[in-house]
């Protein structure tokens, strides 16, 4: 069974910074993109940050470009999102996916998705 947990999540001031963390089980991920997104309350699932299966090409939004950064390590079948310089309108959950069929910035195009982590940003 394949299981993405989601961890690090939590209640931040504003201009702190998280970092979430992403392990899957059941299969490896290693020659998968995997990918962050984002969901507020009343709000659309938003693209947050991917990454190429040897991390050598990311990819984010212009929203995040430059305070976010994905890593992973294919290792230990995880997968990373460093954020720093928090702001409040980044709070949402936070989703990791895997197994992209098809485009790396769409929710639809991912088939395993983790519970999600809640980031709360207080200003």
């Amino acid at each position: 069974q394949v299981q993405l947990v989601e961890s690090g999540g939590g209640l931040v001031q504003a201009g702190g910074s998280l970092r979430l963390s992403c392990a899957a089980s059941g299969r490896t991920f290693s020659s998968d993109v995997m990918a962050w997104f984002r969901q507020a309350p009343g709000k659309e699932r938003e693209f947050v940050a991917a990454i190429s299966w040897n991390g050598g090409r990311t990819y984010y939004p212009d929203s995040v470009k430059g305070r976010f950064t994905i890593s992973r390590d294919n290792a230990k079948n995880t997968v990373y999102l460093q954020m720093n310089s928090l702001k409040p309108e980044v709070s949402a959950v936070y989703y990791c996916a895997a197994n992209r069929i098809g485009t790396y910035y769409s929710s639809s195009d991912y088939t395993y998705w983790g519970q999600g982590t809640q980031v709360t940003v207080s200003s």
